[in-house]
């Protein structure tokens, strides 16, 4: 599959985007374990072009995530040409490895994002989003790709139409999520119309599948069955970054991996930890990493006062110390049988 001159493959992994989730060193985790390619947490136009410190912080990307692409949003055009712009100057600005791919979301469901029409409430106005990406797309000379939903709701689910025009005004790839914006994240994703788009003779484009792919089986099923070029990962990375690893094994063989053991998660926590403080130092590093601490040894036995240490210590030594208790723990007398 290739986006433009960037090939990755057959059947590549993509990370999806997660504001304050997919950071740079929660990007570097997912790397190792097999990612083709990751997306910076989706930024606001109106900030870039604003200079808000926030929004040009997360156009920092680095040469080991490298092929990456800068996701952008926003409903004015020309804040998001010119915020498209930056994306596509990020090495300049920010510094780092800087964009490969620019690619607008018209997909998050979030309700002070697409209320206000950005994300996927640009799905009320198909004919904006159709200009706003030509406008994009005419402006920078790197590949531009779209991320989206089905429609904004049952009644209009337009996205066999629009795939076409989106790929008629020049975006090099299209990653569609298997829900309307009213479903936000509930039931379960809907990939027929995904695999519609595919069918549709008058596509050309590499089309990337999303949502509730849980599981290498789920992947390999969404290939086979829906004929998508890449799938993008979200919320199941979360907790669970080597998925990727799983996927593509499962791809390759046939066969699962065993679960990750105790001792494994304790040493990937302590690189991850290293790594944010690392890249933004110990108050900040030690903060952004809680969040993963919390999942990451998911469903040990008697855990609940040692999570909430691991959330709650300020120290990255004694974070350190606590996940070292974790393995002395655990790490002889518990075994997972399913990858959490």
């Amino acid at each position: 599959m290739k986006i433009g001159n960037l090939d990755l493959g057959e059947k590549p992994l993509f990370l999806a985007p997660m504001e304050d989730v997919t950071d740079a060193s929660f990007r570097y985790i997912c790397k190792e374990f097999g990612a083709d390619m990751m997306y910076t947490e989706f930024i606001s136009s109106d900030g870039l072009i604003r200079d808000a410190r926030k929004s040009l912080a997360k156009l920092l990307t680095y040469d080991y995530e490298a092929p990456v692409g800068i996701q952008i949003y926003g409903n004015i055009p020309q804040a998001m040409v010119d915020a498209a712009v930056m994306a596509e100057k990020a090495a300049e600005i920010a510094g780092g490895h800087g964009a490969d791919v620019i690619d607008i979301n018209f997909g998050c469901p979030v309700s002070k994002i697409a209320r206000r029409g950005a994300g996927s409430g640009m799905m009320k106005e198909p004919d904006k989003m159709v200009q706003i990406t030509k406008m994009v797309v005419d402006a920078v000379k790197k590949p531009v790709t779209v991320k989206t939903r089905l429609g904004w709701d049952e009644d209009s689910k337009i996205i066999v139409e629009l795939a076409e025009r989106l790929q008629d005004v020049g975006i090099q790839a299209l990653t569609v999520h298997g829900r309307t914006r009213c479903q936000m994240y509930k039931g379960e994703a809907d990939w027929t119309l995904i695999g519609k788009i595919k069918e549709n003779p008058r596509m050309h484009i590499p089309i990337i599948g999303n949502g509730d792919i849980n599981s290498p089986q789920k992947a390999a099923e969404a290939f086979s069955r829906y004929g998508v070029d890449g799938i993008m990962i979200g919320r199941a990375t979360f907790g669970h970054p080597w998925l990727f690893r799983e996927i593509r094994h499962y791809l390759y063989t046939g066969e699962l991996l065993p679960p990750m053991s105790v001792a494994e998660r304790v040493e990937l926590s302590h690189r991850h930890l290293d790594k944010s403080i690392e890249i933004k130092g110990d108050v900040v590093g030690v903060l952004e990493m809680r969040r993963h601490l919390s999942c990451y040894f998911k469903g040990l036995p008697d855990f609940k006062e040692t999570r909430l240490k691991l959330v709650t210590l300020k120290d990255p030594q004694e974070i350190h110390k606590t996940l070292d208790y974790v393995l002395e723990r655990w790490g002889e007398s518990y075994a997972y049988e399913e990858n959490l």
